[in-house]
């Protein structure tokens, strides 16, 4: 879940914070801001537009070579920034597939790979995002960071862990919510064209198994 790959986007800079002092909050800004920005192609292709497995991780070893070589606000910026998002590519490869229902295990799409072309299957360490599993691992990669920031980005912390709670606590409701907000409040009152920008994971009937193309204005 989205509040995990930014906790681990901030425990990527965490070391910065030892190393060098003065750029740690940069570091540790850019290393969530970094975890959260591949998830921005929810709408949009979503593990494909924004998520680079392959080419994210390579970039972001240079961009941290030169921030290493040269630093300052802008090249530890965005080294993390990049650093982050790398991870992020990286680790929605051990979760599940696109499915609605991940728990369901139906997708064998988790990421996908620019450079081969197709998708790479999700091995589902992590069985769904937001699953206790999922949670858990949001708790243990931020603890780390609540004993060692300041009070300020400790809040950050504690607020994201609190997001994630939340999202747990809902996730299994949340398909026959999202397919219930399409179907009844969305189709009806958007020309059908504009169905194509909503995702075939929610154009779906929900609980009769119904294809998405299936899903017609009414």
């Amino acid at each position: 879940m989205l509040p995990t790959h930014a906790i681990a986007g901030m425990v990527l800079a965490l070391p910065v914070a030892y190393v060098r002092p003065e750029f740690a909050a940069v570091a540790l800004v850019a290393g969530f801001v970094g975890g959260v920005v591949p998830d921005l192609d929810l709408y949009a292709g979503h593990r494909k537009t924004l998520h680079y497995p392959v080419y994210g991780p390579p970039l972001a070893a240079a961009a941290l070579l030169i921030a290493a070589w040269h630093p300052t606000t802008a090249t530890v910026g965005v080294a993390f920034v990049l650093g982050g998002a790398a991870v992020h590519s990286l680790a929605d490869v051990l979760g599940a597939g696109l499915e609605l229902r991940p728990w369901e295990a139906t997708s064998d799409r988790a990421v996908y790979d620019h450079h081969r072309g197709r998708w790479i299957a999700p091995r589902r360490w992590v069985r769904y995002d937001g699953s206790p599993r999922d949670l858990f691992l949001a708790v243990a990669l931020a603890t780390p960071l609540l004993v060692t920031l300041d009070a300020t980005l400790r809040g950050v912390v504690l607020a994201t862990l609190a997001v994630a709670v939340g999202y747990t606590a809902v996730r299994r409701v949340l398909p026959r919510l999202a397919v219930f907000v399409v179907e009844r409040l969305f189709v009806p009152v958007v020309p059908h064209s504009a169905l194509a920008y909503v995702p075939a994971r929610y154009r779906e009937h929900a609980g009769d198994g119904a294809p998405a193309d299936e899903l017609t204005p009414r």
